[in-house]
Formats: C-alpha cells, structure tokens, sequence
C-alpha cells in the first residue's frame, strides 16, 4: 500500500518504481504518438517504460537481498539501487535524462528523505539532468523538470512530503502545457513535448507512492496529437539541440566504464561528431547518447575514454523518410549469453538481446527486440530457465500488439543454437515451432563454472577456485581443471548416448582445448561429430550440448 508518513521510505521507493512503471506502461502508446522533437521515431514513452523497469527490477533486487523475515532496505540503498538501474537501463534520450533525474534525487534522498529533503532533491535532479546535457533547449523534459522543483520550493514551512510532491506534479504539469509555446516543432505539431508528459506521470506516481491518493486531476494533453502526415519530417524524442530535419542518421548508446576526466574528454570529442549529447551517470559509470553520421566514431571515442558495452546504435533516416520496411511473415529473437554467439545467431538471421553474468535482460528489452524483429510471426529463445516469466510476459505484451509469438522454452544457449538450427521460415509457423522444440528438448546442456566459495553441491563440497561442471542446470563434477573436468562431463553426457556434440568456448579458453575435447570424443564415441564456435567476453569458460 503506498505510505502516507512524511518520510520516503524504502517501501515508498519500491511502491513509486512501481507506480510509475504502471502509469508509463499506460500512456507508452500516447507518448510515443507525439514524439516529433527532434526525430520523429515514436518511441519516448516505450524508452521511458523500459528506462522505469530497470530502476523498478533493480530496487526488487535489493528487497530480494533483504528478505529476512521483517527486515527491509535502508532508503539510501533503495534509492541508489533505483537510480543504478535506470543508469544502466536508459533508453533513448528522454530515457538518459531520466536516469539522471534519478540519479540526482538519489544523491540527496539517500541523505534522509524528508519534506525538505524532497524539495532539495528535486533541485539537485533538475540542476544535474541540464548539466548532463550538452545543449540543453527549453521546452523539453528539462523545462518540466526545473519547474517541478521550483513549484516543490513553495509549500509553506512544515509542510509534509505530500504537500511537496503535489505542488511539484502541479508545476510540472503547468510547465509542459507550456512547452508548444516554447518549442517550434511542438507548436506547429500541436503537440506538448513527449519527455516532459513522461516525467508528468512518473512524478503522478511520486505522489501516490508518497499521500496513498492519486493526483487529484490526471494530466489530460490540452490539445490533440497532429495526424502523422502532419509532422512527417519534425523530429522527436531529444532535449538537446534543436537540429535540422536532415540531422545525423545514426543514435548510438553505450554504457561507459572511464574516469571523470577521460569523459569530459569524451564529452568534447563527441559534441564535435553530432548532436543531441547526453552523458550521464558517476562514480566510473556512465551512460552515453548522441545523434551522429559516423557511428563507429563515436564508438571509437568511447573505446578512448575507458571501456564501452552495451553498444547499440539504430539508423533512423528510413524514420524520417517514412519508408518502413513491409513485416517480414517470420524472425527469431534469441537471448545470448556472449558477443560471439550474438554474432553466430545474427548471421543465421536471428535477431539478439545480449545477457551479461548479473543483468538479465528485462521483460521491456525482450518486446523491444521483438518489435526490431519486424516480423508477423515472432519465435522466442530465451536460452536461460530464469527468464521464463520474463520471456512469457514480453511474448504476452508483443502478443497484446497484434504480434504473433511462439514461446520455446529453452533453458541454455546450446539449445537455442540446436532449435535456431533447424528453423525454417517457409514452412508453416506451427511446423516450424514444433521442430524447433523438438531440437532444443533433444539437446542436453551442460556449462563449466568456477567455484566462488565453498558450498555444497550435487556432487560433494566445493572450495573456491574449483571447477563445476553443471549438467542440465545441476553441478555433477567437480575438478581441478577446465580440459579434466570437461572430459568427465563429456563422458557423463555421451554415456546416454548422442550423434552431435557442441562445444561454445569463452573468450579466454584457448583453441586446444577444443582440438583436445575434439579428440577425446572422436576417440571414444564412434559416429559422433563435433562442432566447435566461440562465445566471446561475456561467455561461461565452456558450454557443451549433446544432441
């Protein structure tokens, strides 16, 4: 239940991600409809909804941690872990900027969380969200954002945290039936600027989350959205710079390990290759997002300044040409655990979401993929026996969207590489769903880890440093060495019989392992073939399937 002391809590943290994720997910399509500043690509309110699901799944992360019988988080763990997730879930470039709101509230509320606390925060975030901007234009998010906490500076001493938050929704909604009158494109779209009404109904939530009542009047746009043919060419989504209708083609987006120094050089480097520069974050992490024509530049720069991942880069020039390219009738989206199988399963036509070890991909980026899939009929290998409630909820969204989608509940990489293998798009989608299971059922996984502490396993106790070898999800040897207990595992698997034997390895497994495995199965199991590909940084040392 949201809370009405004066104090956010955490529980109020979790209950205001929670709202807020709610109230995005309800006005998405609304927000995406009048997004025309600067590139008209539709998608402010989908980048907002998935930005606000990261920050809500990495504040559950932290109650999961706290689950001891009435224990609870501190604030200041609730509200870093939720400004850590929208850092390093931002989307697009209202996303960015919001995970710098975040991110700015943060750093005050985790100090205590008071009503004057709240006035202070939202200062520091709308101060904080305008620095990170490299061209900061009025009319957008920033405006909003700087008048939410003007207005939250107004109640009267001694009034209580819902007070501060209400008078800092009202401002907030003042300001943004403003922003036409302060932003060309807006005004001649007749539309209010998308970023702002996304930050109108996160701090709606805010102020749930904090009174236990709903803001007394929901935002209502004060004038309709301009038929799309009306704004074809106005650009959307950015709150910096507003550039020519031809601008740069490409957004690119990454995640940045680096120094305060080597980003300001960044910083610098990146202003002169485009436009609508965003770099947010702190503390060695940052997020970055820019407009620019020569995107591998961009990225080069990053690659400077420290270590960039999370890399995405999408041309939007066919956006503003509205030249769409027809659904393809079928595509396959499959969750990888390394660059290098993302690169094996894009060149067999599959479309990627690439899973770090600790960051599992968010029920949002799977229907993102799904959606970049551009497909009729969608089939989806989440390769991870985790993410199946969040696989079964993206396909339920995609599905919600006129998307047909065949879930296959693949539980590793391997087996997604077995269905992928035998995927044929020209015949008809239900044949092609039951051949695919049928691979993905056929292969057993197995997948050699290191011990990071002692525990007792299946197969006996652990120390740290051994090597596991986990055959269908359980640990079944444990050794001393990668090349030994990749034998045993082997052995183990093939005792049971099989015609194929994959073998992935990590980025930091030499090539003779491979040559010596090859050998072992050759030598000791007549008529079984061997296939061998690489995984890449991200990568287990070893996955094996047997089929």
């Amino acid at each position: 239940m949201p809370q009405t002391a004066d104090d956010l809590d955490a529980v109020a943290v979790r209950t205001w991600c929670s709202l807020a994720l709610d109230a995005l997910g309800r006005e998405r399509e609304a927000i995406d409809a009048i997004n025309v500043y600067p590139v008209a690509d539709g998608d402010t309110g989908t980048n907002l909804y998935l930005t606000v699901e990261s920050a809500a799944a990495a504040v559950e992360a932290v109650f999961a941690a706290h689950e001891t019988g009435t224990s609870v988080p501190s604030t200041a763990d609730a509200v870093r872990a939720m400004a850590h997730g929208a850092l390093i879930g931002a989307r697009g470039n209202s996303g960015t900027i919001l995970a710098q709101l975040l991110r700015g509230m943060a750093e005050v509320l985790a100090e205590g969380a008071g009503a004057g606390r709240l006035s202070l925060a939202l200062t520091r975030a709308a101060a904080s969200a305008r620095e990170a901007v490299a061209h900061p234009v009025e009319g957008t998010v920033l405006t909003v954002a700087a008048a939410a906490a003007a207005a939250a500076e107004r109640p009267a001493d001694g009034a209580g945290a819902p007070a501060v938050v209400r008078a800092a929704y009202e401002g907030a909604r003042t300001a943004l039936d403003a922003t036409p009158g302060q932003l060309a494109v807006l005004g001649r779209a007749g539309v209010v600027d998308a970023g702002g009404r996304g930050l109108v109904a996160v701090l709606g939530a805010l102020v749930e989350a904090v009174s236990g009542r709903a803001p007394e009047r929901a935002y209502e746009a004060p004038t309709a959205p301009a038929p799309a043919a009306a704004v074809a060419g106005v650009a959307g989504d950015c709150s910096a710079g507003d550039g020519p209708q031809d601008g740069p083609a490409f957004e690119v987006i990454y995640l940045l390990e680096a120094g305060d120094q080597a980003v300001e050089r960044l910083r610098t480097r990146l202003d002169g290759l485009g436009d609508s520069l965003v770099v947010v974050g702190g503390d060695g992490l940052w997020n970055v997002h820019v407009h620019v024509d020569d995107a591998g530049a961009a990225v080069e720069a990053g690659v400077e300044a420290g270590r960039p991942y999370r890399i995405r880069i999408t041309h939007f020039a066919a956006d503003r040409l509205h030249a769409r390219p027809e659904p393809a009738q079928r595509a396959v989206v499959v969750v990888v655990p390394g660059d290098g199988l993302g690169g094996l399963c894009a060149e067999a036509g599959a479309t990627t979401v690439l899973a770090r070890p600790g960051e599992p991909p968010a029920s949002g980026e799977l229907v993102d993929a799904i959606r970049r899939a551009h497909a009729r009929e969608v089939v989806l290998l989440p390769n991870d026996g985790d993410l199946r409630h969040t696989a079964a909820a993206a396909a339920e969204q995609a599905r919600a969207e006129g998307i047909r989608v065949a879930l296959i509940p693949t539980r590793a990489a391997v087996q997604g590489i077995a269905a992928l293998a035998v995927h044929e798009p020209d015949r008809s989608f239900d044949e092609d769903v039951v051949a695919m299971t049928a691979a993905a059922g056929a292969t057993r996984y197995a997948e050699l880890a290191v011990a990071e502490r002692q525990s007792w396993t299946m197969a006996g106790i652990c120390q740290a440093g051994d090597i596991l070898g986990l055959i269908d999800g359980d640990v079944a040897v444990i050794g001393e060495d990668v090349p030994e207990t990749a034998r045993k595992v082997l052995d183990r698997m093939l005792a049971a019989g099989g015609e194929l034997v994959t073998l992935v390895l990590g980025e930091d497994v030499p090539d003779a392992l491979a040559d010596r495995l090859e050998e072992h199965v050759r030598e000791g199991y007549l008529a079984v073939d061997t296939v061998v590909y690489r995984g890449g940084h991200q990568c287990a040392p070893l996955l094996i399937g047997v089929e």
